[in-house]
């Protein structure tokens, strides 16, 4: 059974195709061993290939990984594509946001141009964001544009990146400052490559569960509160995970339909983004990755709207509540300057006439878009974390 998300748009439609959860009883008491067995079960990417000829899509695949995702998975998707009469190259890149430059997009140049990629070919991302988002920049920028398909193989990546064709890399100074929309033509999520994704990581896609819980769907937001334990995928039972997905992607695929290219609504998809990028920058990429520093600006969008008088202090404290259920943190990393966050925030994409754009909840499911935010306000919620 696969369930079907459209991503409506003008130029170029296309599905979300999220397959049946296979998720045993076994997954309550898995170990390490038996997680990589998992990889080997038969799943949608053995559906890969089909799936994409269907598309009218051209024979030649540039499959696109790391090296840790390939071993679990690559081969498989590499016979799949075959089998589908695709002639098929493929790419590893190392793992980790501080590789997500344009030295890495150059490998990715270097190989397109040996197996001599064509407009009609396609590359496809099989990983996590960071795969995610250079694949599809480069797809963007290879002969002025390539089609792309996204298979995304991390919570984070199943709910948010791989949708909605917001593609880059980063700048030494900012996160995801060089880039473009580029929409994928299919993204495939199958949830049992999830068996294989590190606790940590799975913890940093909850960060975007939780915010589109607070940005667009306060029911998805109560089933995560009713939940005992968020932290590791095996206390996640099987209906909730489908809703977690499902929801998610409808709610991304809902406001990129109504706006592709941030003109207005899809801004507050950046929920937590603004200081959470901030973070991740001046920690080198390395101290705490994407979903923990979005749960960081989360907490602080939260404080900020109390204090600005736009959101009930019980509201973040169920957001907090929340955030913690998952083992994500709700403090700033220690040594952090807060006047150096305060001007990295300047350089965020979203600044406009040299105004921070904050997205600010006003209750659970709705918020706000305002650059009307004091520093003196900033600072003083960065200073209480």
């Amino acid at each position: 059974m696969t369930s079907v998300i459209n991503v409506n748009l003008p130029g170029q439609s296309y599905e979300i195709a999220i397959t049946s959860l296979l998720l045993s009883e076994t997954l309550q008491e898995r170990d390490a061993t038996r997680a990589l067995s998992y990889a080997n079960a038969p799943s949608s990417l053995d559906q890969l290939g089909q799936q994409m000829a269907s598309l009218k899509l051209g024979k030649k695949v540039m499959l696109v990984s790391n090296p840790t995702i390939f071993k679990h998975f690559g081969e498989r998707v590499i016979t799949s594509l075959k089998s589908a009469g695709f002639e098929v190259a493929s790419c590893t890149l190392p793992p980790g946001e501080r590789y997500k430059t344009l030295n890495s997009i150059q490998k990715l140049y270097d190989v397109a141009l040996e197996n001599r990629l064509e407009r009609s070919s396609t590359m496809v991302a099989l990983g996590g964001g960071v795969v995610g988002d250079m694949t599809g920049f480069a797809a963007a920028t290879w002969l002025r544009g390539i089609n792309v398909v996204q298979v995304p193989t991390s919570l984070l990546a199943m709910v948010d990146s791989a949708i909605g064709g917001k593609t880059g890399v980063n700048h030494p100074h900012g996160k995801n400052l060089i880039g473009a929309f580029h929409q994928p033509r299919l993204v495939l999520i199958d949830p049992d490559v999830l068996k294989t994704l590190p606790m940590r990581e799975f913890r940093s896609g909850m960060a975007e569960v939780i915010k589109y819980g607070v940005i667009w769907d306060a029911e998805l937001f109560a089933q995560l509160e009713a939940s005992k334990r968020l932290d590791q995928l095996r206390y996640v039972k099987p209906d909730l995970l489908t809703n977690i997905l499902t929801r998610s992607c409808q709610a991304k695929a809902d406001v990129v339909g109504k706006d592709e290219k941030e003109g207005g609504l899809r801004a507050i998809l950046n929920y937590g983004h603004t200081i959470g990028h901030a973070v991740e920058s001046l920690t080198g990429y390395r101290l705490v990755n994407h979903g923990e520093a979005v749960a960081i600006g989360m907490v602080a969008a939260g404080q900020i709207a109390v204090d600005l008088g736009l959101w009930q202090k019980e509201d973040t404290e169920r957001q907090n509540a929340l955030i913690q259920k998952t083992g994500l943190p709700t403090q700033l990393p220690a040594g952090v300057d807060i006047e150096a966050i305060i001007e990295a925030l300047q350089l965020d994409k979203k600044v406009k006439a040299g105004k921070v754009r904050f997205v600010l909840p006003t209750e659970i499911g709705v918020v706000t878009v305002t650059d009307e935010v004091p520093s003196d306000i900033i600072r003083q919620v960065l200073r209480g974390m």
